[in-house]
């Protein structure tokens, strides 16, 4: 049996399992559960598979978006449920979408550039969405980070972007001096906006040297995390309690986490 058709077999039958699940004997607690409840699971399964991604953890990542497809059939199963759509529809519409926005494989169109696919990809995203900008559904629940990444990445192929990102890191080093400026000033509304232009443009910096911020950022907040707990278990071990030792032993005992946590 060929991998594709071993594939649609084990998919049929998820389906098959969260129907059973969301049936009159099914599970009292799948039963609960509706749209809301399930984006909530929904988002920390993705993030759980991307962690699983930069940790080039497979194995964690196989089951990661094992439990992501879960999501997605138990969503799918809900809206059918309301009469809305099923996993058949979903399936069919990305499946087209999919053809559509690849006529240089599925059509008779030959692209022989990277710049021409895109340039392709891009047009014909526009043409479906029927929108009058190319933010017209752009998602406002995404993370913020997550957001001005993909907000400099969409008007970049369009050609509004920086050169190089040495351009982008000067434009941040603009936005670091007016923030300055206004602490100094004491002046809260623009110190508020100074800020959101200084993430703004180390996002735009991190773009263009071909780092995704947010899981730059999650990477950063975990190393941190564990190198405090270096620090907690060290005064633990030294009957000291955190948060009645000065900075200065803090700082010493975090420079040696550095060296031991990387």
């Amino acid at each position: 049996m060929k991998d594709t058709e071993k594939a649609g077999k084990k998919f049929r039958e998820l389906v098959q399992i969260i129907q059973a699940l969301r049936s009159e004997r099914g599970c009292p607690w799948d039963r609960e559960q509706d749209e809301k409840s399930i984006a909530n699971y929904f988002l920390e399964e993705v993030y759980e598979a991307v962690e699983a991604i930069m940790l080039d953890n497979t194995k964690s990542l196989a089951e990661e978006l094992g439990d992501v497809l879960m999501e997605v059939v138990f969503l799918a199963q809900i809206y059918k449920e309301k009469k809305k759509f099923s996993i058949d529809e979903v399936l069919r519409g990305i499946n087209q979408k999919m053809i559509h926005r690849h006529p240089h494989v599925f059509g008779h169109e030959h692209k022989v550039t990277s710049r021409e696919v895109t340039d392709e990809w891009l047009r014909r995203k526009k043409e479906e969405k029927e929108g009058e900008s190319i933010f017209d559904g752009f998602p406002n629940l995404m993370p913020s980070l997550l957001a001005a990444f993909q907000i400099g990445l969409c008007v970049s192929h369009y050609g509004f972007d920086w050169k190089k990102p040495l351009d982008a890191l000067q434009k941040l080093k603009e936005e670091v001096s007016e923030l300055e400026r206004v602490i100094k000033a004491k002046n809260k509304e623009e110190i508020f906006q100074e800020i959101g232009d200084i993430f703004f443009s180390i996002v735009n910096v991190s773009r263009l040297l071909g780092v995704n911020p947010e899981i730059a950022l999650r990477q950063t907040n975990k190393k941190f995390i564990e190198r405090f707990k270096y620090i907690e278990k060290k005064l633990k071990g030294e009957r000291k309690e955190l948060g009645r030792v000065s900075l200065d032993e803090l700082d010493k005992i975090w420079e040696e986490s550095k060296n031991k946590i990387k």
